[in-house]
């Protein structure tokens, strides 16, 4: 099975995920847009010394305003590069993608602005709410204050390298052997999609070893000595590795504690992979455990059958339609979307915030702004069902931090110490409707609008509900990989010692060699997500138990218009702030998070998910999708790389941008028009 871009089998049903101008046309992008305009600015207060600033007659309103603007203005500078190098677009600039980065760490990490937050703190000037406000700010700040010069001279160089790295990588040519024998370049996307769809089992292998060229690739270009830079700048501030880190300064809580809850996981579900192994060996014999062929075997056939229920270019429309049902708004984001697969673009779907709503001091709203993107091939078979989980997936993210409603962009940022798992929940429990029967039913049609049959998720049910437990495996065994890595030795960083560890894990973990290798996730490369894939977990554990809370109260989740209502209040009003992720899912669940929703659907008996995912098709295929306006608050613009597709201010509305966006996808892939 795909973990690395998350292969959902909830239910049953496979669903893959697992990250300017008002006209159609190309958009400009110069290098000067890319690089910073000028050189940032800390304002003055930089240059104060701790003790004058403490006493610095500016009030707390006009500081925390000031704090803002500056955070708002540097974060956008690299956001702005951020998306122009991993978009690959004219003029993007490694070095200035770098040198943003180190102005957002040197701000965040400005001792003297600590220093003056903590006099604000200390006096009895500052209003409750404001008070809120500076202690996010301190602990913020906490995370990135880096007192050594040699602690901030190896981050710069580690982040130096990191870009180094990732700007090769999207150089990096991958092709695979045709059945006929004719060699065709393909990006990590395609070579994932026809694992899981080829119906030869030649060119399936061949996707794969072109996978496993990924890892050698990174570590003789400097993943290595990534990591031990890493590690040392993370000793350097008292934490045991940079694993332990990182999870302390978004969870608030040890490597340890994070380890405990997975090992934790890892028992429990270990039998039902044995199980779910010993089965699939039975069912469809020993060579379906190959890792080139373990996705074929458990959707390959179905994968053809279902796909023309997902035509790619009718996704955008579908997500705005599921959500506006949900009563899930944006508050006037405005989102580019980049959603289809090209060379040089980075492997993975994201969403990041160049700009990150807020309060201002004085009530004003401060809208966000939104990059997203995914990675279709319009013309594959399950590149459909791909994006428009992903769509779910980001789109989840986008509404969660677009309703952030904080005094500080600070609480709205998605790096430390914003949680990774309260993140993912979002994001998660929204793409997770995708494998129920009552959304299938619903949105699942094909291109003239049949509904999917029953038939098909019958079959689907059957043949995938006892294998979900793949998916859980995949995902734990990149955490248990970060873990092994950053807990060796320097010395014995070596590249032959990381590949002999990346199969040792997947054997232990996931049963043998992984239809996606560890060395190909390209979580473990980038400094952002890093240590982060744990947060899935933990994330996943929640939406399990989020879902079951939600369906006990309303016996309905999809087109529910309380939905987003609820997770507003509950899970995003606050966002980094207080109570924090795990008080949040006891709030509204009711019980502290635990793994025993998740391993109760893994345990549910394969006939009593056909009856109760039967009963609630029937409901959902009558009922039909949402008919409703399209009003999600949001200013879209569909993009591909540098030209601009549509605009929902110009096209006079999301429907009207998602019908140019379709039109588009039509003409550059002939095939998606056919039944159009």
């Amino acid at each position: 099975v795909d973990f690395g871009k998350r292969m959902f089998a909830v239910r049953g049903v496979i669903s893959a995920v697992r990250l300017n101008t008002p006209t159609a046309g190309t958009r400009a992008f110069s290098a000067s847009s890319v690089r910073l305009s000028a050189p940032i600015r800390l304002r003055s207060i930089k240059a104060r010394s701790a003790s004058a600033m403490a006493a610095v007659a500016e009030p707390v309103g006009e500081f925390i305003d000031a704090f803002n603007s500056d955070y708002a203005r540097i974060h956008k500078a690299y956001e702005d590069n951020f998306w122009a190098t991993k978009m690959n677009l004219k003029g993007n600039s490694t070095d200035a993608l770098t040198e943003s980065f180190n102005a957002l760490e040197a701000f965040l990490g400005d001792r003297d602005t600590l220093d003056k937050v903590r006099g604000y703190l200390a006096g009895a000037d500052a209003t409750d709410a404001q008070v809120v406000v500076l202690k996010h700010i301190e602990k913020t700040l906490g995370c990135y204050i880096v007192e050594s010069a040699e602690a901030k001279k190896v981050r710069e160089e580690a982040v130096a390298l990191e870009n180094k790295m990732n700007s090769a990588r999207n150089k990096l040519g991958l092709t695979y052997v045709e059945s006929d024998g004719t060699v065709t370049d393909a990006t990590p996307t395609v070579l994932r999609t026809k694992i899981r769809s080829a119906a030869d089992e030649s060119v399936r292998k061949s996707c794969w070893e072109a996978t496993r060229r990924v890892g050698p690739f990174l570590l003789e270009n400097g993943f290595p000595k990534i990591i031990a830079e890493r590690n040392r700048f993370a000793r350097t501030l008292g934490f045991v590795d940079f694993y332990d880190m990182k999870v302390t300064q978004a969870e608030g809580f040890s490597k340890a504690r994070c380890f405990e809850m997975l090992d934790g996981l890892e028992s429990a579900t270990r039998p039902i992979l044995d199980a779910a192994l010993a089965k699939l060996k039975a069912d469809k014999g020993e060579d379906a455990l190959k890792p080139w062929n373990i996705s074929y075997a458990l959707s390959g056939e179905l994968s053809r059958e279902m796909d023309p229920y997902f035509p790619f270019e009718n996704a955008p429309e579908v997500w705005g339609r599921s959500f506006a049902a949900m009563g899930i708004r944006y508050r006037d984001t405005k989102m580019q979307l980049d959603l289809c697969d090209r060379k040089g673009k980075y492997p993975n779907g994201f969403c990041h915030w160049p700009i990150a709503p807020h309060k201002a001091q004085d009530g004003t709203w401060n809208a966000s702004q939104a990059n997203f993107t995914s990675l279709a091939t319009p013309d594959e078979v399950g590149s459909g069902n791909t994006a428009l989980t992903t769509l779910m997936h980001e789109g989840g993210h986008a509404a969660h931090f677009a309703n952030i409603e904080q005094g500080s962009p600070l609480f709205s940022q998605e790096r430390a110490p914003f949680s990774v798992s309260l993140a993912e929940t979002q994001s998660m429990f929204l793409d997770s409707l995708c494998g129920d029967a009552a959304w299938l039913g619903r949105y699942a049609k094909d291109r003239s609008g049949s509904p999917i049959p029953w038939d098909l998720l019958e079959r689907s049910i059957r043949e995938k509900h006892p294998f979900e437990v793949f998916m859980l495996r995949g995902m734990i065994a990149v955490p248990y990989f970060e873990k092994a890595l950053y807990e060796l030795d320097e010395a014995d960083l070596t590249a032959e010692n990381i590949e002999r560890i990346a199969d040792e894990i997947e054997h232990k973990i996931q049963g043998g060699l992984a239809a996606r290798p560890l060395l190909s996730v390209p979580h473990i490369t980038s400094d952002e997500s890093s240590c982060y894939y744990h947060g899935y977990v933990f994330a996943e554990m929640a939406v399990h138990q989020t879902r079951a809370h939600f369906l006990g109260k309303y016996g309905v989740i999809v087109d529910n218009p309380e939905i987003g209502p609820e997770m507003l209040r509950s899970y995003w009003l606050a966002g980094s702030g207080e109570p924090g992720f795990l008080k949040m899912v006891q709030d509204l669940t009711g019980k502290p998070l635990g793994h025993d929703a998740w391993v109760a659907e893994l345990s549910k008996p394969t006939e009593d998910v056909v009856r109760d995912e039967k009963e609630e098709y029937v409901k959902a295929v009558g009922a039909g999708a949402y008919a409703g306006e399209v009003d999600l608050g949001m200013h879209a613009v569909f993009v591909h790389g540098d030209e601009v597709i549509s605009d929902s201010k110009v096209e006079d509305g999301y429907a009207a941008a998602c019908a140019k966006f379709k039109k588009w996808v039509n003409e550059n892939w002939p095939k998606t028009a056919v039944t159009a």
